[in-house]
């Protein structure tokens, strides 16, 4: 198949159109269906300036895209606040403060440095929960031991027991017994995971209420969930994991059940693997990659500076105590703190709804190609807001509504995964409206199509790609909205019946074969 970049950059041509043609007669150059996306940098002025600034120091010091830190950043705060706080948008809808992210990088990136520098006072935030958690975890144990034994002793009793003292003494083993059972120990806290199992993550959530992190600099995690170890895909704590929904999974030697699981996750992986997960069955069709908060920054090597100023250490200490703080405050939340919106930030979110609801449209909608992933945009955007106004102040910050500034803050944040999310699509290949566009161009060339119906256009196009004429909608929609093909309306050649089907125009280098 062709490539429809060979079309982007050529020259501006005028054709003639037929009698009750409505389209204009100039066009301009396509826009390729992929390759170079423009792609902004990541907006770490939207953070607090503690860490806005520890994500340009890093940045600066390990000579990496600030992207890179930036959403590393967004899932160390996703990993301090998630399962410890919601943010409340309107009547009844809620979000959950968890986040997946994925920063796609060519090796020699430096992503697991970057990586350690971001996620270290996770691992201290933990090891001081651990710390904590420790006496009473010894006690717990020893007191559960001791039930056990009186319970046990008791049962002995009872069991040699004769006569009137029998009942009695199996009543007092019973109650010893039953006591016993109640009794829990508590588990040691664990913040973050790496590249679990499906299985592993769930019992982990389990045993920390719901609360876990991933965090890798690697892309493993995508294999285990298509199966390439156990068979067969296991995406359902992945899935449920980001929208919080309840979890129930019975295992023959243990049930689980997780009320609300808020799953965060961080990943930096290299860009061949978005590529190998748009190609996994059912990733997209189940929706696990809508999830994503997905950036496609523009490596630096090769223009790296060798020597360069290091993270100053006080910027480094305020990063990891505020980090380890807002950890620390939120983690003894069993309900979770409620994080309200101020009035202004309710109106700035509505307004941004109301700018991307359009884009949705499956025809003619800049973002209707990717509608699976867009339509979370403003969840998504919640819950950034959500984790820019806790990282502005602390573990309190449900005493204080999300003002305006800091929900147009998260607009941006929102504005650019957008555009780094349309790349990524197009990277990955995942989207079958991308792939049946690029099959329609391959018609349009080989047929040397200039006017056509849509009937004549499905009729040519492989059934088991596009099922029905409903089906194919959404990629002529795109390659309208990219510049390759124009919809128009006939006139009308009579006064009865009913008006003629709307036909394509093929933009003039598709007509003139441009191999």
């Amino acid at each position: 198949m062709g490539s429809p970049d060979l079309w982007a950059g050529l020259p501006t041509l005028e054709e003639p159109h037929g009698e009750g043609d409505t389209a204009p007669d100039v066009w301009e150059d396509p826009i390729p269906l992929t390759g170079r996306r423009e792609r902004p940098s990541f907006p770490a002025h939207v953070f607090p300036a503690w860490l806005g600034d520890f994500v340009a120091a890093v940045a600066e010091e390990t000579q990496t895209p600030v992207d890179l830190a930036g959403s590393i950043a967004l899932s160390v705060l996703a990993t301090a606040a998630g399962g410890r706080s919601v943010v409340h948008v309107r009547g009844n809808w809620r979000e959950p403060t968890n986040l997946y992210t994925v920063v796609a990088l060519p090796p020699a990136n430096r992503k697991s440095a970057v990586f350690a520098l971001l996620t270290n006072p996770l691992y201290e935030a933990e090891k001081q929960l651990q710390a904590v958690m420790k006496p009473v975890i010894v006690e717990a144990e020893l007191t559960a031991r001791l039930a056990k034994e009186a319970a046990d002793k008791a049962a002995a009793r009872a069991a040699s027991a004769d006569g009137d003292k029998r009942d009695e003494m199996v009543a007092t083993a019973v109650g010893l017994a039953q006591t016993a059972d109640t009794l829990t120990v508590p588990v040691e806290p664990v913040l973050l995971a790496d590249d679990s199992t499906p299985e592993t993550v769930t019992s982990l959530m389990a045993e920390q209420g719901g609360r876990l992190s991933v965090m890798s600099a690697e892309g493993g995690i995508f294999d285990i969930i298509a199966g390439r170890y156990s068979g067969a895909p296991n995406m359902e704590v992945f899935l449920k994991g980001h929208a919080g929904d309840r979890l129930r999974v019975n295992r023959q030697t243990r049930r689980e059940y997780i009320e609300a699981p808020a799953l965060s996750i961080g990943l930096a992986v290299q860009p061949d693997v978005l590529r190998d997960i748009g190609k996994v069955k059912g990733f997209e069709g189940r929706g696990l990659l809508a999830r994503f908060l997905y950036s496609l920054p523009v490596s630096t090597v090769g223009e790296r500076e060798i020597i360069t100023d290091p993270v100053p250490e006080q910027t480094a200490a305020t990063y990891t105590a505020r980090v380890i703080d807002l950890t620390l405050s939120l983690a003894e939340w069993t309900d979770p703190a409620v994080i309200q919106l101020s009035p202004d930030a309710d109106k700035a979110l509505i307004r941004y709804q109301e700018q991307v609801e359009p884009q949705l449209k499956s025809r003619g909608g800049k973002l209707g190609h990717i509608s699976n992933w867009a339509g979370k945009l403003a969840g998504a955007t919640a819950r950034m807001a959500a984790l820019l106004h806790l990282a502005e102040h602390g573990g309190n910050g449900y005493a204080h509504p999300v003002t305006g500034a800091t929900m147009e803050a998260a607009i941006e944040l929102g504005e650019y995964y957008t555009a780094h999310a349309v790349a990524v699509f197009d990277v990955m290949g995942a989207d079958p409206v991308l792939s049946r566009a690029r099959s329609v161009l391959e018609a349009f060339r080989d047929n040397g199509w200039e006017d056509v119906s849509r009937r004549d256009v499905f009729t040519v196009l492989s059934r088991s790609e596009v099922p029905t004429v409903a089906d194919l909608e959404p990629a002529l929609a795109l390659l309208e909205d990219h510049g390759y093909l124009r919809s128009y309306q006939p006139e009308r050649t009579g006064k009865r019946g009913r008006p003629p089907a709307p036909r394509l125009q093929a933009h003039p280098a598709l007509r003139h074969g441009g191999r």
